[in-house]
C-alpha cells in the first residue's frame, strides 16, 4: 500500500459513510414514534390554564373550579377574614412557608404572600389537604377557614394549615387577574 492509496478516498470509503448515514437515518425513523408519544395529549394541554369569571362573587362567597384535575377555590375573604389572617403571627403556624407558586420558594406564610398584591380579599389555593389528599370543607372549623374531616386538620382563612396531622399549607397555584372580574389560574 502507497501513501497515495492512504489520502486518496476510494469507493470503499464512500460506502461505508452512506451505509452509516442510511443506518443513523433508519434509526430515528424507528425511533422517532416511540419519542413523539411522549409528547402530552391535546386534552392535558387544554388543562394547563382556566379562566375563571369571579364578578358574582361577593365577599364571603367561594367558587370550586377544576384545574389540572384539581379542585381549586377562589374565594372572596369578607373584611373580618382578610382581618383574622394578617392578625396571624408566624410563630403560631405549623408550616412557615407560604407554599405560593407565584412567590419564592422560601417566602413566608403571611396573609400577604397567601395573596396577590392589591387584590388581597382574593384567595386562590388548591383545596386539597395536604395530609393524604382529601377534600376540605370550607368555611368550618376553629379558624373559619378550611377543616379536613377525615383526619381533622384545620386551615385558617388564608389556607394555612393551623392544627391536625397535615405537614404543610394548601398550595396557591401560578395565577392571575387578567382583568377585574377574570382570573387566569395556570
Amino acid at each position: 500500500m502507497s501513501a497515495t492509496d492512504i489520502q486518496d478516498p476510494n469507493r470503499r470509503d464512500f460506502l461505508y459513510v452512506a451505509t452509516g448515514m442510511a443506518a443513523v437515518v433508519g434509526a430515528g425513523a424507528v425511533a422517532w414514534p416511540f419519542i413523539d408519544q411522549m409528547r402530552p395529549d391535546a386534552s392535558t394541554l387544554a388543562l394547563a390554564s382556566v379562566e375563571v369569571d369571579v364578578s358574582s362573587l361577593t365577599p364571603g362567597m367561594s367558587l370550586v373550579v377544576k384545574w389540572r384535575g384539581k379542585p381549586v377555590v377562589v374565594r372572596n375573604r369578607t373584611e373580618q377574614e382578610m382581618k383574622d389572617g394578617e392578625a396571624v403571627s408566624l410563630a403560631e403556624l405549623k408550616d412557615p412557608l407560604a407554599r405560593n407558586a407565584n412567590l419564592p420558594a422560601d417566602a413566608p406564610a403571611t396573609d400577604a404572600n397567601r395573596t396577590m398584591p392589591g387584590k388581597e380579599a382574593w384567595i386562590v389555593m388548591v383545596q386539597v389537604c395536604t395530609h393524604l389528599g382529601c377534600i376540605p370543607l370550607g368555611q368550618e372549623g376553629e379558624f373559619g377557614g378550611w377543616f379536613c374531616p377525615c383526619h381533622g386538620s384545620v386551615y385558617d382563612t388564608s389556607g394555612r394549615v393551623r392544627g391536625g396531622p397535615a405537614p404543610e399549607n394548601m398550595s396557591v397555584p401560578v395565577f392571575q387577574f387578567i382583568s377585574d372580574t377574570k382570573i387566569r389560574i395556570g
